[in-house]
């Protein structure tokens, strides 16, 4: 018996390097096969559309466009509707996955739970609401004031103030005593909510015929208004934030804890909590200005992503945003092959993929009731 007790340590210091050995690897395949997912997805994006491009044809097109190949197949129809259409829309629904994605799993390690989404919990309708007064009300100032169209610049501004509204408004409520409830929560949101989106019909009344076209568009989500200079408003708000995110990532395991055992154990928590609310905001706010409101990304592929490799936020964030692109990749092409030569708004197929995902979510292993 004391040998044995003499042995114990070892051999448990043996075990945990064999657990970590094998989380590891497990680790590096989950990346591995997410990236390369994600790579395939995107070649098959190029080339998906009533216009079908085959893909050894989209790599060649890349390859000389990379390489200033050939002018002749530079000035192909194939290729102009590959670097000038489809690239953009792809780059443009890369991003805001990315964004979407990394927003939940902020959210979820910000309010310690799965179930929160900006979309289920109110934000995207906040920025959608600001979206949508930025539209109308401000397109009539500047009518009135400069005799010019509203510029595209100025929705994603709009849309982040109202994404932060919302989302200091939900914490406020639903936290008490360093506590958030998540029944609060969820209702909390749902009230958010249905407000922003009676707001919004307000503003859809007394739209004319042109803003209202802007506001569907808003509200069902696509990504067929992307062009090159969308992109250039869009990318240098969302790059900047994919690569702020991961910082967080100790501070949100520490938060797993507890937020009194994580102030005890040094973590800034109140800056952290700040900071994740304003990267929330800002990422939610550019998604909805440049695509419109594209719900359950950012509860979908989290959660997927930590059943995968577990909690930890250093890979959780970073494979999110993997994840979320190739979500959004997918949506797209599912969305332009479904009713060819038509296409589906991307938010109805994010729906009907998340949608029966979070009813399983509530009922796996009985904890509706627990909520």
């Amino acid at each position: 018996m004391t040998l044995a007790r003499k042995q114990s340590p070892v051999a448990s210091a043996a075990a945990l390097a064999v657990l970590t050995a094998g989380h590891r690897r497990k680790s590096i395949i989950a990346v591995s096969a997410l990236v390369a997912f994600c790579l395939l997805l995107m070649l098959l994006s190029l080339g998906a559309g009533a216009f079908a491009i085959a893909p050894g044809r989209v790599a060649d097109i890349l390859f000389a466009k990379l390489s200033f190949g050939p002018a002749d197949l530079l000035d192909s129809r194939e290729a102009l509707v590959v670097l000038n259409i489809r690239m953009p829309r792809l780059l443009l629904g890369a991003l805001v996955g990315a964004a979407l994605a990394i927003s939940g799993a902020l959210m979820q390690g910000l309010f310690r739970n799965p179930l929160a989404d900006p979309g289920l919990v109110g934000v995207s309708a906040g920025a959608g609401l600001a979206a949508a007064a930025t539209i109308v009300l401000g397109d009539r100032l500047f009518l009135s004031a400069f005799a010019m169209k509203l510029p595209f610049a100025m929705l994603p501004f709009g849309a982040f103030f109202g994404g932060l509204v919302s989302t200091l408004a939900l914490y406020l409520i639903a936290t008490r005593q360093g506590r958030t409830s998540v029944a609060t929560m969820l209702l909390a949101g749902v009230a958010l909510g249905a407000l922003a989106g009676s707001l919004t019909g307000l503003l859809a009344f007394i739209s004319d015929d042109r803003q209202l076209r802007d506001l569907t568009f808003w509200s069902l989500g696509s990504l067929g208004g992307a062009s090159w200079t969308k992109l250039s408003v869009v990318a240098p708000i969302v790059l900047p934030l994919l690569f702020a995110v991961p910082l967080l990532a100790r501070g949100l395991n520490t938060l797993m804890l507890g937020e009194a055992e994580a102030y005890h154990l040094g973590v800034p928590v109140q800056r952290i909590k700040a900071l994740a609310i304003l990267l929330v905001a800002l990422a939610v706010g550019a998604s909805v200005a440049s695509a419109g409101v594209i719900g359950f990304v950012g509860i979908v592929v989290p959660h997927l992503i930590r059943l995968s490799i577990g909690p930890d936020h250093r890979l959780l964030l970073p494979l999110s945003a993997i994840g979320g692109a190739a979500l959004l990749v997918g949506a797209d092409i599912v969305a332009r092959l479904v009713v060819v030569p038509a296409e589906l708004p991307i938010g109805i197929v994010t729906a009907f993929i998340g949608a029966p995902f979070f009813l399983w979510l509530l009922l796996r292993r009985g904890r509706i009731a627990e909520l």
